[in-house]
């Protein structure tokens, strides 16, 4: 979120919680990147704020946390003192979550971390949603690498080389006619939660469907070896196809990533060093 919203972006955060009677007196930041997360104290309560823009995405998390919850599946709440809803507030969009005190210590063992998202898999194949394929969020992230109004830092041989990976490897995942179901989307390690409840996972706004190897990509190796049954040559195609959207994203002019460029040149060194060793495979 840009700096001249974060202000506003707090107010909206804070008067929507008061509106509910729920104390506030402050508001930390927990993350700023295309949305504001925070932390409301004293009554302890996680607030997602983003533009009104983004309300049909926040009502859709909410209704999936509604029903992933019924699964018993790890992920993180709503906070169940306010009516699980999404609050439009002066041109932004609130969602009230559970806060979880994180434990010690904070190291994730890898063996907890693919447990938690095969437990959350499962769950997920017992809920019926319509959600994007992951080929739609490639196929966003290939419109950003052509793009040249939206990337214009992005080199010429980087830029081509961006695009047909994500053209290429697009089309080759989807041909494979592996099984596909609910996906979350973005698992990464900044998604996951370690609290007293165990691993819990967060932020379903990029839920997708697709094979759950497109999921497992995006976890560390260490955690993946632990997964069970995944078909390893369809994920070492995703873990290259997921460098390549995640490098688009951080060249996009308007990424509010923290060290977004310095981030996208590493992505794209880290993609050609994956294409090397692949070719070299096959």
């Amino acid at each position: 979120m840009e700096a001249s919203e974060v202000a506003r972006a707090v107010a909206a955060a804070i008067s929507s919680a008061s509106a509910l009677d729920l104390m506030v007196d402050d508001a930390i930041v927990l993350q700023n990147s295309n949305r504001l997360v925070l932390r409301l104290l004293p009554c302890d309560i996680v607030a997602r704020v983003a533009n009104v823009l983004h309300q049909s995405g926040a009502a859709f998390e909410v209704e999936l946390a509604q029903r992933l919850a019924k699964t018993e599946s790890p992920i993180a709440a709503l906070d169940p003192r306010v009516e699980p809803r999404v609050y439009v507030r002066d041109g932004f969009v609130v969602t009230l979550w559970a806060y979880y005190e994180p434990v010690s210590p904070r190291e994730i063992a890898p063996a907890e971390y693919a447990h938690a998202l095969k437990r959350l898999h499962v769950g997920m194949r017992q809920v019926d949603i319509a959600t994007p394929h992951f080929t739609d969020r490639v196929a966003e992230a290939q419109w950003l690498a052509e793009s040249r109004d939206h990337t214009p830092d992005l080199p010429d041989a980087d830029r081509e080389l961006l695009s047909n990976t994500l053209r290429s490897l697009r089309r080759g995942i989807a041909d494979r006619g592996a099984p596909e179901q609910l996906l979350h989307g973005e698992p990464h390690p900044g998604n996951v939660l370690k609290t007293k409840k165990g691993l819990l996972l967060a932020d379903l706004e990029t839920c997708c469907r697709g094979p759950v190897e497109f999921d497992i990509a995006h976890v560390p190796d260490e955690v993946s070896e632990h997964y069970p049954d995944a078909d390893q040559e369809l994920l070492r195609d995703c873990r290259i196809l997921t460098l390549a959207m995640v490098a688009a994203w951080r060249w996009d002019r308007d990424d509010q990533f923290p060290n977004g460029r310095r981030a996208a040149v590493e992505l794209l060194s880290e993609m050609r060093t994956a294409l090397g060793l692949l070719h070299r495979m096959r």
